[in-house]
């Protein structure tokens, strides 16, 4: 089985009335960049890439770099093309983009493998420790009216008891875009509306000192928080391990981080008690291993991150489905020692449309597919629907 073509697509949405924001900017519109690799057996594979910017560098590396590479090769080496070519873009390509685009031809390689043998990822990954995920849900952004505090505040807990009332047993609020007290009343709003029993996280993406973020972490401990996500900037390593020293709240990280080598670093560090390797970012499946070897060595949960379509999350299930309890129990407890899907509760039709089949909650879990490759098909009318370059 070779390659024989490679075919990328840019997909958008814009959201309208339903544009929302985290600390760092609004979102007014959804976007992926997809890789389709077809093999000279007629298979399909599919991929993701580029979560966290424009999706056309990505998508430029794929079509003008890294493609012309592939035709004719075989198709069921994953390991060994990403090895290559990470190999070739090292001296430029570390991070960031050409590991975003790497990240999308891995994927679609394991499906396409997966596919050619009749077996799902998770399968070709070593075996399945759970067929259903538990799922947490990512939400409680901020309004386009949030400088009206009073309609903000009551709009947020109507959302978050919507959440309870869907089935959700954890949700992830934003934090971060308002003044630290301001903050804080959003917090305390949201765990009085979904009662102590629901897990609660937040998610700062990176907005605060280090010295901020351990004064907001105060309101964080009086209020159960499960983990503080993100609550310096990336880079600043140090910063992380004075915040995870000062606080009880576990600290979470790594959606911005890229391969085993950022993930060592972080490891080393003494950084995060909470791993957050993104599949479409971090090297696909082929790092998803390495990366977990790493961390479940060092005693530290992983739980992806998931933004994208469906099929990032499709990725995530069968990722998540091979992760071990860290540490293993007879029963295992959800952010304890057993791993979450994120699910997105935001508008997201590249997530809720793109695939033939919804992903649907059921009892605060997901089912992982098991069926060949990530196990999903995707609506190829909806693609093109959503498509601005094919």
């Amino acid at each position: 089985m070779k390659i024989r073509s490679i075919e990328t697509y840019i997909l958008r949405t814009p959201l309208g009335a339903k544009r929302f924001f985290s600390s760092q900017a609004a979102f007014p519109e959804r976007n992926s960049f997809l890789v389709k690799i077809t093999a000279d057996n007629g298979l399909v594979g599919w991929g993701e890439g580029g979560q966290y910017g424009p999706p056309e560098p990505p998508m430029a590396c794929v079509e003008k770099v890294l493609a012309p590479k592939l035709i004719g090769r075989q198709a069921d080496e994953p390991v060994r093309i990403f090895e290559e070519l990470y190999s070739f873009s090292r001296d430029f390509g570390q991070k960031g983009t050409y590991v975003e685009a790497l990240s999308a031809i891995d994927i679609a390689l394991w499906d396409l493998w997966g596919k050619s043998l009749g077996r799902p990822v998770h399968a070709l990954l070593g075996g399945a420790f759970r067929t259903r995920v538990p799922a947490y849900g990512t939400g409680c952004y901020y309004p386009d009216h949030y400088r009206d505090t009073e309609r903000m505040l009551r709009e947020l807990a109507e959302e978050a008891r919507g959440y309870r009332e869907a089935g959700m047993t954890a949700i992830k609020m934003k934090i971060g875009l308002l003044p630290i007290d301001l903050d804080a009343q959003r917090l305390a709003v949201v765990r009085e509306a979904i009662g102590p029993e629901i897990g609660l996280m937040v998610d700062a993406n990176h907005a605060y000192t280090s010295a901020s973020a351990i004064r907001i972490g105060r309101s964080l401990e009086k209020h159960n928080v499960l983990w503080f996500e993100e609550p310096v900037v990336p880079e600043d390593r140090e910063g992380y391990r004075r915040v995870r020293d000062a606080i009880d709240v576990p600290v979470a990280g790594g959606e911005c981080e890229y391969t085993r080598f950022g993930f060592r670093d972080l490891m080393l560090g003494q950084c995060i008690d909470i791993a957050q390797p993104d599949l479409c970012c971090a090297g696909g499946f082929t790092e998803w291993t390495k990366i977990l070897a790493l961390t479940s060595s060092f005693g530290v949960l992983t739980v992806p991150h998931v933004w994208g379509s469906g099929i990032a999350v499709a990725a995530a299930l069968q990722a998540i489905a091979v992760a071990p309890q860290v540490p293993f129990t007879a029963a295992g407890v959800p952010l304890q020692n057993e791993p979450m899907i994120e699910f997105d509760r935001t508008h997201n039709p590249l997530r809720d449309d793109l695939l033939v089949e919804r992903f649907v909650l059921q009892d605060g879990a997901i089912a992982v597919p098991t069926g060949p490759g990530l196990g999903v098909e995707v609506n190829e009318a909806e693609l093109l629907k959503y498509s601005v370059k094919a």
